[in-house]
């Protein structure tokens, strides 16, 4: 692979993992604080449970972004590994292209139009118009069609090992 996309890669995996690390330790203070506030202090904070169950759905699809670029996604590879070697590739291709028309539909055009939608809607605690929390939705399509893009090249390129022997 291109040292350039490698580069590229590494910057995103570390781009991905650093907003991970940012929203789990997010998620558990706020959650420390809702239980603290809520059986110490008699007065349950009001925006914790909502801040955690959005910071819960990013740090989800963000996570899924990243396992793209891994190539750790569910797969089922009993039909790959049924083919001979010399094709592989290029029924790994067919898989990303049917994984990118699906993420392109459901995960970017549908994130949009959700997003559109939810424009005026605001949560209730937190006061912030719902279409924030859903632009993640179109954001990790995004990441996630950049990471099959990447994964294509590395396989087609000459010095990658077979598809079945490295994903």
């Amino acid at each position: 692979m291109n040292a350039f996309f490698r580069q590229f890669k590494t910057f995103l995996d570390k781009a991905i993992l650093t907003f991970c690390g940012f929203a789990i330790v997010t998620l558990v203070i706020t959650v420390t604080w809702q239980v603290f506030s809520r059986y110490v202090l008699n007065d349950p904070s009001s925006f914790t449970d909502e801040l955690a169950r959005y910071l819960m759905i990013w740090f989800g699809l963000a996570g899924a972004s990243y396992l793209f670029g891994k190539n750790g996604h569910l797969a089922i590879t009993l039909f790959i590994d049924a083919i001979k070697a010399k094709h592989r590739k290029y029924v790994y291709l067919l898989i990303n292209l049917v994984s990118a028309s699906f993420i392109s539909m459901a995960m970017i055009k549908g994130g949009l139009l959700l997003m559109s939608r939810t424009m005026t809607q605001f949560s209730p605690a937190l006061q912030i118009p719902m279409a924030y929390v859903y632009c993640i939705l179109p954001l990790s399509g995004i990441l996630m069609l950049i990471y099959l893009a990447l994964n294509t090249i590395e396989a087609f390129s000459s010095n990658h090992q077979s598809i079945s022997e490295g994903e």
